[in-house]
Order: C-alpha cells, then sequence, then structure tokens
C-alpha cells in the first residue's frame, strides 16, 4: 500500500509520514515549497512527489494542510483522485474539511480524522483520534481505520462531523482561550514567575499550558478559534462568569464564594467517580515537567 501524504513538509505531516514508515507502509510526501519539500524527504527517508503525481500514484491519500488552505489544496486535487481512491484528512476542524471533500473529489472512500495530539508523540500508545464518517461507505472505512489505530495502542471514537466540531469548541478553543488570555494577564500585569520552583503545583500546570501554547504556531489557534462554531458563546460566558467571581472577589464576600464553589464541586463531582482522583492525578502530570 502506498500512502500520500500532502502537507508532509508540516508538523504534523512529517510525523505522519514518518510513523508511517516505520510502520512498514511505502510513503511519499508532496507539498508547495520544493526546497523544503527536498529536505524534509531526506530528513525522513522518504520518497517526494509532485502533489499531483504522489495523488495519483497512491492508495491513501492523507490531506495535512491548513484549515484555511484546505478547499483551496481539495480542490486542486480534485483532477487527480480517482473513484474508490481513499483521502482522509487531519484537520482540526471536520465539518467543513469533510464538506469540501465531499463537494470536489470524486470518491466515496473519503474519511475526516482528527489526532488529538501533536508532532511531539513519541507513537500512537493511549493517544486519542476522532474518527467523523457520514455514510455507510465512510463507516466501514472507519472501522478499518480504528483497527488498524488501535491495534497500535491508539483511543478511537467515531462521531459526526459536526459533533466533532462541537466538542472541540470546548476541548480545544476553550482551553487554548484560556491558556492565551491567561499569559496576556500576567504578562501585562507584570508578574508572571517563570521559576517553576517557586509556584505551586496549580501554578505549574497554568504555566506549562500557556507555555505548550504560545510556543506553537499562531497560525493554527487562529484558524480554530475562527472556524470552530460555538465558540465564541462559550468564551462569551467563560468571560461572563469571569466577572461574576471576580465581583466576589473585589468585595471579599468569602461566604458567597464557599457556597458557589461548593456548588460547582457537587455538580462537577455528580456522576464522576474519578472526580476524588484529580488533585493526585494532577501531581502525577506535573511529575515530569
Amino acid at each position: 500500500m502506498k500512502i500520500a501524504v500532502i502537507g508532509g513538509t508540516g508538523k504534523m505531516g512529517g510525523w505522519l509520514a514518518n510513523f508511517l514508515r516505520r510502520d512498514g507502509k511505502e510513503v511519499v510526501i508532496a507539498g508547495r515549497n520544493q526546497e523544503k519539500l527536498l529536505e524534509t524527504g531526506r530528513r525522513l527517508g522518504v520518497a517526494v512527489e509532485s502533489i499531483p503525481e504522489a495523488v495519483r500514484n497512491a492508495d491513501v491519500v492523507l490531506l495535512s494542510v491548513s484549515i484555511d488552505s484546505f478547499t483551496e489544496v481539495v480542490s486542486q486535487l480534485s483532477p487527480h483522485v480517482r473513484r474508490g481512491q481513499i483521502v482522509i484528512d487531519v484537520t482540526s476542524v471536520k465539518t467543513s474539511p469533510v464538506a469540501a471533500m465531499h463537494k470536489f473529489l470524486d470518491t466515496d472512500q473519503i474519511l475526516g480524522a482528527h489526532p488529538l495530539f501533536g508532532p511531539g508523540a513519541a507513537n500512537l500508545s493511549n493517544q486519542n483520534v476522532i474518527l467523523t464518517p457520514t455514510s455507510e461507505k465512510e463507516a466501514a472505512l472507519a472501522e478499518r481505520v480504528k483497527k488498524y489505530l488501535e491495534d497500535r495502542g491508539a483511543r478511537v471514537s467515531l462521531m459526526t462531523p459536526r459533533e466533532h466540531d462541537e466538542k472541540m469548541s470546548v476541548v480545544l478553543g476553550l482551553s487554548h482561550f484560556i491558556a492565551i488570555v491567561s499569559a496576556d494577564a500576567l504578562l501585562s500585569s507584570g508578574k508572571l514567575n517563570h521559576d517553576k520552583d517557586l509556584g505551586g503545583i496549580t501554578y505549574r500546570v497554568l504555566l506549562t499550558l500557556m507555555e505548550s501554547v504560545l510556543s506553537e504556531g499562531p497560525e493554527l489557534y487562529a484558524s480554530l478559534q475562527v472556524n470552530l462554531p460555538g465558540i465564541t458563546e462559550i468564551e462569551d460566558l467563560f468571560l461572563q462568569k469571569a466577572g461574576a467571581w471576580a465581583e466576589l472577589v473585589r468585595n471579599k464576600d468569602s461566604q458567597e464564594f464557599i457556597r458557589q464553589m461548593r456548588a460547582l464541586r457537587d455538580r462537577l463531582a455528580k456522576g464522576n467517580t474519578d472526580f476524588g482522583k484529580a488533585y493526585q492525578n494532577m501531581y502525577r502530570l506535573a511529575a515530569g515537567l
């Protein structure tokens, strides 16, 4: 089986190409920047081809391109994709990319996928992946992909593209937003403390979250914020709630603070058998920081 990674010069595309090569697959990468393409091919030890050539000669096409350029790239691939060819995208948003593939590609073997990990992962072990089939044929393809991934240690979930995007508005959108705003507030206040030896466990985890988001390319985070549906509503609610809690602090209303925090604790703990383990889990997470 020959697999073409379109966008193979990017971080995630390169990770996928390297993983598949080490897994014994025949891999070719393609991209727009010829100089970067040749350098990446040499570094990873994989073949390089033009985008049309890579698509025509592949059994499976993996699309690892930015959300903003996705529709343009897919439309350009259209003349080279053949009926029955497998095309899988790995963007972090699913509704619009999957719709674009259905619109432009003459194949019924299309699948939206989202690896919920970055190129720093050593392998697929314990990594989360979401697949978003939209038809019976895509569901059958998703089951094959799911088995392949699970055999290599991944945890795989299936859902619709819309369900995926609604969940990611919180899982990615809100968490990234909190990290960015927290970093902006601390830097603007002049009170950011980089010395982890002087910070408690909660602060160390927050600092790691901020650094992990800001150390990556802002283009991805901007695309997520702009493209995920419902994200402004949850972020507006977050800001509203932040203001309400700040007002309790401003008024030194410790009794109401305690009452509301207890109410939140009870709501969060309801039906969550692992709730009491969270504090110790945070220490285990921070042990490697």
